[in-house]
């Protein structure tokens, strides 16, 4: 009875892995449809309190249901203190414990609010482990850098980090703005690209709508990645786009061939929308956008119209280049793995933010859903019928809205995504 207590714990292990506030919770799929694990350790009990053969057990039982394919671990350090850290001597027995089946399996860990002991401890044993499984680890300083890999709508966040989250935020608040969303400190070159204001780049080439470096990064990958498998997901490197953008802006040519790095041109196109001085979608549409997730769902491409039609002429012109090259990504997403939901969650925070602060968690939702609708329903969104600047009507032509809506849902119902099945209200 002792052995079978010992090792057969599943039922009170499923009750433990089912509450919100277990330390374990596998919290739905990442990207690539691998399943997440998060750890939270502001969840883990004093050490008197807990039975650490038990804890070990548990998480064994937990994995073993999925390590038999890919998985991913988020790891929220916050919370881990002198009060319920587990000794170093649990720690290697616990490695010893998680055999290679576990190991090999883990394609990527999450480390979020890591502290500069983490760090250095992790520097130290890195060698001893595994140069391999070494470059499955990334350090997330803050949610915002966590959401840039994953969907956080779906993660088990505890709020205790959250609010630690924001602390950490709000500590920043009387800092400056960061350079990617400032100009550059001197009068511009003639030929900036980055950092300058959409008018800036019309006035000096020529009155042409579409930014230079825009127009040249999406004719490459065009012309040669659509078919890369995870275009926009994945980062370069940050001194070769650094390289690439003082290239751009001191008027020079890019030759994206020379670097052999599909993954560049992407970057390089993300930046350029993250360092505007305002968002493409401007500020103004914030609170409009905040707003989809509370049209009913046969109203929201009509809805998406309507907010459009306020943004200048400018702005309007190179949201409908971007859209309808985005639109063709997520066409060929049987070979990028790029559809339409996977597209929204990597250009959502870079179309629009805040004028003050940050996104919320809350606000990534409606984001990336009006993101998703854009790209998805490209060509009833962006019809020729209705052009930006033009006066809406208020309630009359909204009303009015109800029969063309209905005539686009009368084609097809919405394919099915993270966002777009999830946020219907009927």
């Amino acid at each position: 009875k002792r052995a079978r207590e010992s090792t057969s714990v599943p039922r009170q292990q499923q009750q433990w892995r089912l509450c919100p506030e277990c330390c374990l919770n596998c919290s739905g799929d990442d990207r690539q449809g691998r399943r997440i694990f998060t750890f939270s350790c502001c969840r883990l009990p004093p050490l008197h309190q807990l039975n650490h053969q038990r804890l070990l057990e548990y998480l064994k039982y937990t994995l073993d249901q999925h390590v038999e394919n890919d998985y991913t671990i988020v790891y929220f350090h916050y919370g881990l203190s002198s009060q319920n850290k587990p000794s170093l001597g649990w720690l290697q027995n616990a490695y010893k414990e998680f055999d290679r089946k576990y190991k090999k399996n883990l394609k990527a860990l999450y480390v979020v609010h890591p502290t500069s002991l983490i760090k250095a401890l992790w520097n130290i044993f890195k060698p001893l482990i595994s140069h391999k499984f070494g470059k499955k680890v990334t350090y997330c300083s803050n949610l915002r850098e966590l959401r840039e890999h994953l969907q956080c709508d779906q993660l088990l966040i505890p709020p205790e980090v959250v609010r630690y989250d924001e602390k950490l935020r709000n500590l920043h608040k009387g800092q400056t703005a960061p350079p990617t969303k400032t100009p550059p400190p001197r009068p511009p070159l003639p030929t900036q690209q980055f950092g300058v204001s959409l008018q800036y780049l019309r006035d000096k080439n020529q009155g042409e709508l579409i930014p230079p470096v825009l127009r040249w990064t999406v004719t490459y990958l065009r012309e040669k990645g659509l078919h890369t498998e995870g275009l926009f997901r994945r980062s370069a490197s940050a001194q070769t786009v650094r390289q690439v953008q003082r290239l751009y802006d001191q008027g020079k040519p890019v030759n994206f061939d020379d670097y052999g790095d599909m993954h560049l041109p992407a970057v390089i196109l993300k930046t350029f929308l993250r360092e505007l001085p305002q968002p493409l979608l401007t500020f103004q549409a914030y609170e409009q956008i905040l707003g989809i997730t509370s049209v009913e769902s046969s109203l929201r491409v009509t809805h998406c119209r309507l907010i459009l039609r306020s943004l200048p002429e400018h702005n309007y012109a190179v949201l409908r280049y971007l859209m309808g090259f985005l639109h063709e990504v997520s066409l060929e997403s049987i070979s990028n793995k790029m559809n339409s939901s996977n597209l929204a969650c990597v250009f959502g925070l870079n179309l629009i933010w805040p004028s003050q602060g940050v996104a919320s968690l809350s606000a990534l939702v409606p984001l990336n859903l009006f993101t998703e609708l854009l790209i998805e329903y490209y060509d009833k969104v962006f019809s020729a019928q209705e052009g930006p600047g033009e006066h809406i009507r208020d309630t009359v032509e909204t009303k009015q809205a109800g029969p063309v809506t209905k005539e686009f849902t009368q084609t097809g119902t919405p394919r099915a995504s993270p966002y777009l099945s999830r946020l219907r209200i009927p």
